[in-house]
This record gives C-alpha cells, structure tokens and sequence, in this order.
C-alpha cells in the first residue's frame, strides 16, 4: 500500500475566550488533508479496524448521530481525515484524565483545508494532545505500529505539569457552577474566582480570607499546641527535642508509647506512630528531622487518625485513616507483596489525581522503619498467614462524614477558630468518631492551613462530598449573591462605527454614576478616564488585565471580528453586549471569511454571551445586526434614528420589554413599548465644554447601553454634556 504523506498543520491558534464555535476556550487547527481528501475512511484499507483496535473507547464518542457508536456509524459509511483526527485528540484527552466533550471540523473554501477545534482547559496540554493525535492518525493511515499507552502517558505528564491540582480544580469547577467566571494567576494554583473588584482569589485550599499569621501558627506544632490547650481543646502532651537521645528521654517522661514528628511538616511525612522501645524511638527522630526545622516527641493517642475539613467555622467532612499492612505467603518478599497486595489497587498512583499514593519501600523510611520493628525487611519473606503492618498512618481512604460526633465537630471548629483558619485540615485521633472525644481519651494532633481536598472528593470508601461547593459558597456567600457572585458590570461593544466613542462615553457615565471603571478600547486602556496605556488596547490581553484589577467596578470592552477570530472574547459573559454594525469582511480573508452572511456567525457571539438579566444593544436600522434580537439570554434594547423602522415598530409591540431608542421630532426619545421618554433635543445633547456635535447613531447606540446599565435618563443627559472625547495624556499608572 502507498504511504499516505502527513496531513499538513498549517495553522495553530488557541482562541481563550468565547468565540463563533463555543463559549469555551478551544484549540483551533487549521489542516490541509493533502491527498487524503480523495480517500474518505470506509476507502483505507484496514484504517478503521486499527483506530478501533488502538482507542476501543471510541464507540462511547456519539458525534453527529446523537447516540452511542454515532462516530463509529460515521466511520464505516466514510468521513474525512479532519473529522477522524478531531475524535482521536478528544479520546487522547478522554484517556489522560480531562474529559472532552466538545470538537468540531469544518471544510473550508479551499478544497481539502479544513478547520478542526476542541475544547482546551490549556493551551500547552491541547497541544501535546494534538501532537500525539497527529501521529497516531498517520500511523492508522500508514499501517504503521504506534505505543497508544505512551502517548497518553505524554498527554498525562503535561496534564499533571500544566493543569490546576484537584484540590484547586474542584474549587474552580464548583465555581463554574454557580456561573462565577475564574482567571489562572500563575502557572500553579493560584486562581481569580470572579471580575475586577468583585474578585476572590484561592491558592489550593487557601484563599484570601486565610491570614499570613494563621498560616504561621498552623506550621508551628508546638505554639499550635499550646494556644489549643489554653482553650481546653484536648491535646497530647508533648514536647520538642533536639537529639536522639533526649527524644528517649523526652518518651520516658511522657510515658510510653510515643509518637515522633516533625514539629512544622505536614501531609503526614516524618510521623511514626505508637513507639516503644528507645531504639526505635532514635530512629524515628532520624526520619522526623529532614521533615521540619524541630522533632517533637507526644504522647501517644489510641484509635483511629481522622481528618475533619472545617470552612468557614463547619464540619463539611471527614475522613478516617486505615492502618495498612499485607499478608504473608511463604514464597514472596516483603516488596513483592505490597505490590501485588496494595500498590496493584487502582486508587493508588503517583500524580494527584490519585488519592492513595503508592508505596515505594526504597523510598519511604518510615515504611522502612516500620518493618525494622517488625524484624523485617523489604527482601524478608513473610511467614504464610502472617500480618505485617506496612503504614500506620497518613492513609485517609475511608469518609466517616455523617458519623461526626456534633461534640466532635464543635472541637473541630473551635480548633480552627483558635488558630485563625477560615479552611483548615484538623487531625484528630478518635477510636469512635461518633462519641465525644472525652468519653475516649481521644485527642486533636494537628491543625493544618491548606489542607488537601483529595480524600474528601475521592474517597476509597464512602461518598463523595461537596467541599468545592462549601468553599465557594464560604467566598460567595448565596444569600449576599444571589445572581451576580463574582460579577461586575462588564459592556462589550462590537462593530467599526463609532466603537471607541461608544465605549469611552459609556465609561464615563459609569464613572459618573459611582463607579471606578476600566476601558480597553483602540484609543487606549483608561481606568477612570485616566489613559494609562496610549496604544491600541481593543484586544484580549488589555481587557483581560482590566478584569484582573481589584479596582476595577465595571469594565467596557471594545471588540471587533478580528478579535473574536483571532483570541475570542476575555470575559465569558456580559451584562451589556453591544452591535453596531457587520462591516468589515473584506480585511477577514486570512479566517475564511468572505462573505457578507459569515459575519452573523462571529459577531453573534457577542451577543450570545450577554447574561440573562441584561442585554443586547442593537442598530435597529441594520437588518442583519437586528436579526440578532432572538439570540439574545437577556432583554433586547434597539437604536435608530428612524421611529418607524419595521424593526423598531415591531420590537416596540412588546409593552414589558419593547425597549428601543431613537430620534423622534428632533428628540431622543427612550421607549418602552409605547410609552415615551424623551431625554432632551438632540442638538442640545452635545459633548463637552466645545459643543462638539456627536454622530447620532454613534450617540444613540451610547444612550441605548447606559440605559440598559440602569443609569437614570437624568444622568445620561447630563453626563453627554460634560463627556470630553478630546483623550487624556497619557499617565503613569498601570493596569
């Protein structure tokens, strides 16, 4: 068979915001099939048996039929490499751990280029994705043999390095839930849940209400300990030494048995648990060490280690920790055994995503110590039948949420409240986490800052619990944000006629109105009229840094064709979305845009964002940008000069909603339905201390937005005739 030459590249873009395919990000690839167009799938031989064979998952992919098998039903009747290379990527990503739902390919007006996007988390992983698929299809093509496992292992790594830890995930996903938009900070965990002023930011399980001195007190075991017990929280006695030998003299005063720990670590590293004897005592002072800057010896708790997620002063889950161990057969070694017995469970794995870690005995002293005080080894084969103890702790697997003692749970939040947390891991050994800690000698160990979420949201026994949820809702509380948590103002205004001016006097009732306001518009970026950039700021990363200023109390965002072809929108939705007109299409060639209709579908997606209690202001007079009306989630405000233009008279026959602007006897009239307002006499309605006469339509479109903002007419009137739409010198404040 001849070798097929590989489909061509040709163009890669990553489109960050809402965009003519989708509201989300998504990779666009722009691919030229070569010869390929020639030979549709069912054509190849051979070439469906082995994708099948390689991506087995592939029948659960529904595509265009609508049902289980459809891309498969596709296949055999024959569909073209572009489309094939489309579901390949998604499966890639399926595999690796970040579900992918959303892929389309289109042809072109060139023969045999197509465009292919899917949805993209992040750039570098949809790459990787892309990269991996691209060789896997050609290898399919070719009858070539391809390592599928370790391509999604490459997919996976650049998961594991680029995208956002589950802990942080859980909190951004529970965020997208209730609508509230977030932007990543860093190329860890820091993230921005909500706009500009309305913002809060989480690092992991901390977030901004999590105060530097809580933190530091948490780290400090020991200070942890003593304000704790000052509150007549019950601790374990305890002490921090600095030798191995005054660790054993430290245990003989406390009393046997001990445990050894590190006196600021975490995550469970350096304990060991239930010592006895001195030899051991010593050793675990050596494991303790590297782990934190001091050893602290302390009594010994019996029971259960459980972990309580305290937010914002409740209980929202608990987890119990298991005590690991495997079992003897005569024939096999220690190490063999906790691979076969533990490590083969399907929980456990190295990356993040897993909430059991795997067991590495070459690694893990603690393990290795362990076993010493059993006489063991990591070469040492068990007797048939025997028990050995591999961990004691740090193996939260088991939720006990529905469990907690309500005294229990009070202990847990007075911990925290003690320490200054706001979210806080509280570790606590219990034999029966459905009594009262007294009645049991139990004890509370640690209270951790940050705490992982991993055990709650996967827990190996038991349900899952919602602590995304409560931490968003500890950030936004629901009865305080009811529809706009994390939301400010934000106007998108689309077209080329009279875009600039429409922003920056829209911004400047804004301001008048009470509100400190950002523009990012091609006069430049202005933060309270204030131009702090002078170049051309009508482009997704000026008005993404205005959306990152906590200043900022709405934002007005110029937007044109190219931007949405080019990078998408940088807010995924809006309370006003602006249309002035669809001109343009003959600069759009280099996006296969050649044809007047085109534009309804790229500039549709301004108004496709607008939320459902706002609205889209329309040029009533333009017949293609009216017929956007019907698209709009929210109201629809028209503007025109012409009162009695069909698509005025006729959005006016809704009495509640009918709203529209126009020029009526040489007045501004606002109309809702057929009632009537009129703002002022549009001669008088000019800018500034010049009397600059404006463009009407360019005035009307401005009036139509800041009435949909609520802005009183009062204002609006008064407001046009202080507006200077001479620009300000430039200053040297930043975005």
């Amino acid at each position: 068979m001849a070798k097929f030459n590989d489909i061509q590249l040709l163009r890669i873009n990553y489109l960050r915001g809402p965009n003519l395919w989708t509201y989300r990000p998504v990779l666009e690839v722009w691919l030229d099939l070569g010869a390929l167009e020639d030979h549709p799938s069912h054509q190849i031989p051979g070439f469906n048996d082995r994708l099948t064979a390689w991506l087995p998952a592939l029948i659960e992919h529904h595509c265009g039929v609508g049902e289980r098998g459809g891309f498969l039903q596709r296949l055999q009747e024959g569909t073209w490499c572009g489309h094939v290379l489309e579901h390949i990527v998604i499966e890639l990503l399926n595999l690796a751990g970040m579900p992918t739902g959303f892929g389309q390919t289109r042809s072109t007006s060139v023969r045999g280029v197509y465009r292919m996007v899917f949805r993209a988390r992040d750039e570098s992983v949809a790459r990787m994705a892309l990269e991996q698929g691209h060789r896997l299809i050609m290898a399919a093509l070719n009858d070539e043999p391809f390592d599928v496992q370790a391509a999604v292992a490459k997919v996976r790594t650049e998961v594991d390095d680029r995208y956002l830890g589950p802990s942080t995930a859980c909190i951004v996903t529970a965020a997208t839930d209730r609508g509230i938009p977030h932007i990543r900070l860093n190329d860890g965990n820091l993230v921005q849940l909500g706009y500009g002023a309305a913002q809060r930011r989480i690092w992991t399980a901390e977030s901004e209400f999590t105060s530097a001195i809580a933190e530091g007190i948490a780290s400090d075991k020991d200070l942890t300990k003593s304000l704790l017990k000052s509150c007549g929280v019950p601790i374990p006695e305890g002490q921090v030494v600095h030798s191995p030998e005054e660790a054993w003299e430290a245990a003989q005063d406390i009393g046997l048995p001990v445990v050894v720990k590190p006196s600021d670590g975490n995550h469970g590293r350096g304990v060991t648990l239930d010592l006895r004897k001195q030899e051991d005592i010593e050793a675990a002072y050596h494991v303790a060490y590297p782990e934190g800057s001091d050893v602290m010896v302390e009594r010994f708790i019996p029971g259960n280690e459980h972990r309580l997620l305290v937010v914002n002063g409740k209980v929202v889950a608990a987890a119990r920790g298991e005590v690991l161990g495997i079992t003897g057969n005569g024939r096999n070694t220690v190490r063999e055994l906790i691979d076969s017995q533990l490590n083969s469970d399907p929980r456990r794995g190295y990356e993040e995503e897993y909430p059991l870690d795997i067991i590495d005995v070459a690694q893990d002293a603690k393990v290795q110590l362990e076993l010493k005080r059993q006489d063991l080894d990591a070469d040492a084969v068990p007797a048939a039948g025997r028990q050995v103890v591999v961990q004691r702790n740090g193996n939260m697997a088991v939720d006990c949420t529905d469990d907690v003692h309500p005294e229990v749970a009070y202990i847990a939040q007075l911990a925290a409240k003690v320490v200054g947390l706001d979210i806080a891991g509280i570790d606590l050994v219990a034999q029966d986490i459905s009594r009262p800690l007294h009645t049991q000698g139990g004890a509370i160990v640690e209270v951790n800052a940050g705490p992982g979420l991993l055990m709650h949201l996967k827990p190996a026994v038991g349900a899952p619990r919602p602590v995304g949820q409560a931490i968003v809702e500890h950030l936004f509380p629901a009865e305080e944000h009811a529809r706009d948590a994390g939301r400010i103002p934000v106007v998108g205004v689309a077209g080329t006629r009279g875009t600039t001016t429409i922003a920056r006097l829209v911004a400047w009732l804004l301001h008048l109105s009470g509100r400190h306001t950002g523009v990012a518009c091609r006069a430049g970026l202005f933060l309270d009229q204030r131009r702090v950039e002078a170049s051309d700021s009508a482009h997704w990363e000026a008005a993404h840094r205005l959306l990152m200023n906590q200043m900022v109390q709405a934002a007005v965002i110029e937007n044109d064709a190219r931007t949405i072809l080019q990078d998408g929108l940088a807010y995924d939705r809006c309370q006003v979305g602006v249309v002035t007109d669809m001109d343009g299409v003959e600069h759009l060639a280099a996006f296969d845009v050649h044809e007047q209709e085109q534009m309804t579908k790229v500039l549709r997606t301004q108004v496709d964002v607008v939320l459902d209690h706002g609205a889209a202001v329309l040029n009533g007079a333009d017949v293609q940008v009216a017929a956007l009306a019907p698209l709009c989630d929210g109201s629809v405000v028209l503007y025109a000069q012409d009162a009695n233009l069909p698509a005025i008279v006729e959005h006016r026959a809704d009495e509640e909603s009918g709203r529209a602007v126009f020029v009526k006897n040489d007045r501004v009239v606002l109309a809702t339905g057929h009632s009537e307002h009129v703002l002022g006499r549009l001669s008088d309605l000019t800018f500034g201390r010049n009397a600059v006469a404006p463009d009407t339509d360019t005035l009307l479109a401005a009036i139509a937005t800041a009435w949909a903002l609520d802005i009183s007419p009062d204002l609006i009137g008064a407001g046009i005739k202080t507006f200077e739409p001479e620009q300000a010198a430039p200053d040297t404040a930043s975005a």
